[in-house]
């Protein structure tokens, strides 16, 4: 089983700020394992104070549900009662949110983290936490739920 380094989840904040800075947009950044566990947290210069515990709570969605918060949406959307128990359950660290700037970290097929970006608009979070994983080489393609598994993907 693969994990994922510090070094690893602070390419991926230094990354995402860079990223981030050179739109204009002053975020923060939080990297946690596959089990939800912080690495990594950054509030650049400007980011509102309360955006450090969202971009937690977002990547903490995207590990321990083990799939984006866009592909999270469409659950949430359709069944919004069982997902909103979700953050009640008594061993869930923090809230459960379906949200854009929340995405899986995969590597060689296996999770091993999530990212989550709060700062921008939800298009502006998203769009960087894709960017940002794509070009150190994460996999951005999950199997939908209930879906058939294959080579290189998890159901």
């Amino acid at each position: 089983m693969s994990s994922l380094t510090l070094a690893a989840a602070e390419e991926i904040v230094e990354a995402a700020t860079e990223r981030a800075r050179a739109v204009g947009k002053a975020v923060s950044v939080a990297v946690v394992d596959a089990g939800g566990f912080p690495v990594a947290i950054r509030r650049s210069d400007g980011a509102r104070p309360l955006t450090p515990d969202i971009a937690r709570a977002k990547a903490y969605t995207a590990a321990v549900m083990q799939r984006p918060g866009t592909m999270l949406k469409k659950w949430q959307e359709s069944q919004p009662v069982f997902f909103a128990q979700l953050s009640q359950l008594p061993g869930a660290a923090l809230p459960i949110m379906a949200a854009e700037g929340s995405v899986t970290i995969k590597k060689d097929g296996e999770i091993v983290g999530g990212l989550g970006i709060a700062g921008g608009t939800a298009d502006e979070d998203q769009t960087i936490a894709d960017e940002v994983l794509a070009s150190l080489g994460y996999e951005l393609e999950f199997a939908a739920w209930g879906g058939p598994a294959g080579p290189g993907k998890d159901a």
